[in-house]
């Protein structure tokens, strides 16, 4: 099951994973894109439902149709660039509501509904954010960080039923979500990355090793993707 499928990192993670012989269940808000996604999967079974993780009666009925996943990638996300002086409550709110309160409770629900697989991956969209911050990044990065801060605790609970928690925590990436910030591509950014700036398909590589048995002694990691840039 992959959230935020409708584009960037959750998009590639869904396509990816279907080429890699998964049935994947993805879901987004906008179903229109989620048609486009659905058009560039492979294989067959795949079970696209839109949903707003952001309402509490979707959400219970986006987990009421899942049924048993062995994998749940958290890919749902917004960006929230507001230096701390600005900071509203409302603006704190609205972006922890996507980053994590959706993230932790939609994954609350699964596991009180025995929706998740014995042996089964619980991956989380964090972000290298959460580890190195930029200025006017506090409302995201600690979303981000909130995440991370979860995920250690729900490793050592879930070890018992075999269920491995992780997080990424990928540099910037070429997405839709990087593109609203204002920032653009070039020079400035990328001189910055020794292996150069990441695209969705690196992240949902990543993704598909968590998700398979290569990883089944791997959980309680928030593992870095940013292409060298948190030792220049």
């Amino acid at each position: 099951m992959i959230t935020g499928a409708s584009s960037g990192i959750g998009r590639s993670c869904a396509i990816e994973c279907s080429k890699a012989g998964a049935t994947v269940i993805f879901t987004g808000r906008n179903e229109e894109r989620l048609n486009e996604v659905e058009n560039q999967l492979s294989g067959e079974g795949h079970i696209k439902l839109a949903a707003d993780l952001n309402d509490k009666d979707q959400m219970a009925n986006l987990v009421n149709q899942v049924g048993k996943v062995d994998g749940v990638v958290h890919c749902a996300g917004v960006s929230g660039v507001n230096p701390m002086h600005l900071l509203g409550k409302g603006m704190l709110v609205s972006v922890f509501e996507t980053n994590y309160f959706s993230p932790i409770m939609l994954t609350q629900q699964l596991l009180i509904k025995k929706m998740i697989a014995n042996k089964g991956s619980i991956v989380f969209m964090s972000s290298i954010a959460a580890k190195t911050g930029k200025v006017g990044l506090g409302p995201y990065s600690g979303s981000k960080s909130a995440l991370i801060g979860s995920m250690h605790p729900l490793a050592l609970e879930l070890a018992r039923h075999g269920i491995r928690v992780n997080a990424l925590c990928p540099g910037i990436v070429d997405t839709p979500l990087f593109d609203s910030v204002g920032s653009s591509l070039d020079e400035v950014f990328a001189k910055n990355y020794p292996l150069g700036l990441g695209v969705p398909e690196d992240v949902a590589f990543a993704v598909i090793y968590f998700l398979s048995d290569a990883s089944l002694k791997v959980t309680g990691t928030s593992f870095s993707l940013d292409g060298g840039v948190h030792f220049v």
